[in-house]
């Protein structure tokens, strides 16, 4: 499992000589001389971009001697943009002019875009080392889309490669893979807020039944499988949802946002945010209820978040914040293939109900022991419960028997963790260096029962044990889960040009189950021949490194070359051997996955008309875990879950954004035009596999060709998008099972068909209203994304059709 390939690494540092680097900081007023906060400045050719504090102070680390481009951007002032020589640590204030007129929608977003457009994260931010890893950065700000619906075909239109479920539930759940990582419930990446755990169990259960509304957000950051480092051992990567900023220059601003939809969707987001002396705050609320686009689809939810920040000196901060998120959700199940031809909008479900209470807790506290040195401490939490009800049978078919009791599923998450990061600017010989140590300590205290529910069809997730003592599928498990992480990553900067960053990740891991399982037998009329108690009780601890490093080498201001290779390791999760499904068994020999990540790309801009991000990508996937058909002793087929094989995938991904008005008419700044691909092509095979009929064949929820496209465009304050989607076909398990028109049984079996969707957005702004409206799937395609194996099918969960939107938005 250990890769051999980094002593080299080591020994080359050794054989440059380097020039000293150096700092560039000031600050930043007003023409009042007046300090200003959250002023943005970008010195191009250092690719480094910082944000001025509330006294108006920014510092740029690491600067080499030689001429730079430096500009200062403020939302409400003219822009500055000029050279700056660095021959040491350099001073240099700036006063800013206000705006001599109020400026439109389409050039204050150009001024913007000029400098802030979709980026890569920076080699360092705040206690994180990004040097050499493939990222991408979604600005919100900058997307006309259906934000209020958390839209995610439009949020993440320019990540590359993402594959994405579509349940049509206004985005209460977000649904993404990549590379070959199953969507569902984005359980392969690591999922952050502000920078801590917000899914049910890290390592046990790690699917995010929470998603921050996009309304509520700055950027969301997503970071690839070298992210394993510093984030975990996860073979996706990481997403960083960032929330917006307390305003640092009103004591109170209001902004409401207002949704009607088709299907009934309805949404209220409004948000409070200022800053008092030393103290800062923002806090939001939003609803959402709708009734879907089929039958017995209706949902409505909460979701409560509070930010409150002190500074309680000039090198400290201290920040906590609450989020609270409730939903409830009908489902109307899945459909045969012939059900979804004949009628995507059919249900036979009117029994089946979903419930979330979600409670998150986050203290944080940073500090910088000097210009050089800062350290974060992150202490969160988890208080939650999952639950679920229904009828869900094999024969997706079948008819729901009023007659028969529900299956309730209820797992109650609760688990707390603290994370250290410490990182610290040096210098070898004349060399300057970036260190980052850090450690994570996480604790989970998992309860999961499932049983027989009542014969009612209202959300009622009570057992009823006693009237269905012989109900097959009963389990009840508590799941204890203890995970130790140290890690380590440290730029070294070779010569003015390239860096290497090697790193580390140790983890120990003690994963714990203990309960019983029913073992319930009948005979063809239902009558019990045998009803036991089976206890079972596991501990699974391991301990393990995982190694990586990044490499980036600057040709010039435009290119930067970049590559990366670490390992991954992902644990099997209680989901994974635990809960019984009628649609799958589970593989006694299970075991945990491990392999490596590679990529290698070239990204940068060139003379702010094109910006575009190139690489190929490989992921070796060892013990992958899958599924596979097999005749079962009752000679029914059901799907086996386990480690099918190793698999290998490997592809090209690009994107690239070109700016049309500054490449044919720059001098027109009320016009905004832009056009972007974001394209990646996959190939995939199983290369291993002692299952019948594996070896050889392509890996599941891959398409050959995932495709996002479009225009950007904008007139003064109206700005508009236009998107395209198209994937190919894609295969659902490892034995290729192709689709089949003719299955009126089950529907849980088979490809995804290829399909491609158009969406048209567009916005209009005046003053402190601003008006947005849509639609989604503008050519009203029929296609389903998902075949659920369990929740919220069994069988094809269809995707929404044509779907109208209006938002209407005030800031006061």
């Amino acid at each position: 499992m250990r890769l051999k390939v980094y002593n080299l690494l080591f020994f080359i540092l050794l054989s440059f000589y380097a020039q000293a680097q150096y700092t560039v900081s000031g600050v930043i007023t007003d023409d009042t001389n007046t300090p200003l906060a959250d002023v943005e400045l970008y010195l191009q050719g250092g690719n480094q971009v910082v944000t001025t504090d509330t006294q108006g102070a920014y510092v740029f680390e690491n600067v080499q001697e030689g001429t730079y481009v430096l500009t200062v951007f403020g939302l409400s002032f003219e822009l500055v943009e000029e050279p700056l020589t660095v021959q040491g640590n350099t001073q240099k204030n700036y006063s800013l002019v206000p705006l001599g007129e109020s400026l439109s929608e389409v050039v204050l977003s150009t001024r913007k875009e000029k400098i802030f457009a979709l980026r890569s994260l920076k080699k360092v931010e705040g206690t994180a080392i990004y040097a050499g890893k493939k990222s991408e950065v979604v600005l919100i700000d900058q997307i006309t889309g259906n934000l209020a619906a958390n839209a995610p075909r439009q949020i993440y239109s320019q990540v590359v490669g993402l594959n994405i479920y579509e349940n049509g539930d206004a985005g209460l759940q977000l649904n993404i893979g990549g590379r070959g990582l199953d969507p569902n419930r984005s359980a392969n990446f690591n999922i952050r807020q502000n920078n801590y755990d917000i899914s049910a169990d890290v390592l046990g259960y790690p699917e995010s039944y929470y998603t921050p509304p996009a309304e509520a957000l700055s950027e969301i950051q997503v970071v690839r499988g070298a992210a394993s480092l510093q984030y975990g051992t996860q073979f996706g990567g990481l997403i960083n949802f960032k929330f917006k900023k307390p305003n640092p220059d009103k004591k109170i601003e209001l902004i409401s946002r207002q949704t009607a939809g088709s299907f009934g969707l309805l949404t209220s987001f409004n948000s409070i945010s200022g800053t008092v002396g030393k103290f800062s705050y923002y806090t939001y609320f939003n609803y959402k209820e709708g009734d879907g686009f089929r039958p017995n689809s209706q949902f409505n939810s909460r979701n409560y978040f509070a930010h409150v920040g002190y500074k309680l000196s000039e090198k400290t901060t201290i920040t906590g914040e609450l989020t609270l998120f409730n939903y409830l959700a009908k489902q109307a199940g899945g459909l045969t293939d012939v059900q979804f031809l004949e009628d995507p909008d059919f249900s036979n479900r009117d029994r089946n109900w979903f419930d979330i209470d979600w409670k998150v807790y986050s203290l944080r506290l940073d500090h910088k022991f000097s210009q050089k040195t800062d350290f974060s401490l992150h202490l969160f939490g988890l208080d939650a419960r999952r639950s679920a009800v229904g009828f869900r049978q094999n024969r997706v078919s079948q008819s729901d028997d009023l007659e028969e009791p529900r299956e309730v599923l209820v797992d109650d998450f609760s688990n707390w963790g603290a994370e250290a990061r410490l990182l610290t600017r040096y210098n070898i010989g004349k060399k300057d260096a970036v260190l980052l140590v850090g450690s994570k300590y996480y604790d989970a205290n998992n309860n999961q029962r499932q049983g027989p529910g009542t014969t009612a069809a209202d959300a009622d997730f009570s057992f009823a044990d006693d009237q269905f003592p012989n109900f097959e599928r009963q389990a009840q498990f508590d799941l204890p889960n203890r995970n130790l992480a140290v890690f380590g990553e440290n730029i070294f900067n070779i010569t003015d040009r390239l860096t290497v960053t090697p790193g580390f990740r140790f983890e120990y891991i003690k994963t714990e189950s203990e309960g019983s399982f029913r073992n319930i037998v009948l005979d063809l009329a239902g009558n019990p021949l045998l009803n036991e108690e089976v206890p079972d009780n596991r501990t699974f601890e391991r301990d393990f490194v995982l190694l990586g490093t990044g490499i980036t080498y600057r040709l010039n201001q435009a290119i930067e070359l970049y590559g990366n290779v670490s390992q991954n390791y992902r644990s099997v999760t209680f989901s994974d051997i635990r809960i019984v499904n009628p649609s799958f068994v589970i593989d006694e020999n299970i075991t945990d996955e491990e392999g490596f990540t590679i990529d290698i790309g070239a990204r940068g801009r060139i003379d702010n008309k094109l910006s575009y991000d190139v690489s190929l990508f490989g992921v070796r996937y060892d013990e992958r875990l899958g599924e596979v058909l097999f005749t079962d002793t009752d000679n029914s087929i059901k799907r086996r879950r386990g480690n099918i094989g190793d698999a290998f995938i490997y592809g090209l991904e690009f994107f690239g954004d070109w700016n049309v008005r500054n490449t044919f008419f720059e001098e027109k700044e009320n016009i905004k035009l832009n056009l972007f691909a974001n394209l990646a092509l996959t190939q995939s095979e199983y290369v291993n596999s002692e299952e019948i009929g594996v070896e050889g064949n392509q890996v599941e929820f891959i398409p050959d060709v995932n495709l996002k496209t479009g225009i950007n465009f904008g007139y003064k304050n109206l700005t508009a998008s236009i998107q395209y989607t198209y994937l190919t076909e894609q295969f659902t398990d490892a034995t290729n099972a192709p689709q089949d028109v003719n299955d009126n049984q089950r529907g849980i079996e088979g490809s995804i068909p290829s399909y491609g969707i158009l969406d048209i957005s567009a916005a209009y702004t005046y003053k402190r209203w601003r008006l947005e409206a849509g639609i989604n799937n503008a050519l009203d395609e029929s296609y389903f994304t998902r075949r659920a194996t369990g929740y919220p099918g069994p069988g094809i969960i269809p995707a929404e059709p044509l779907a109208f939107y209006t938002t209407l938005q005030v800031k006061l």
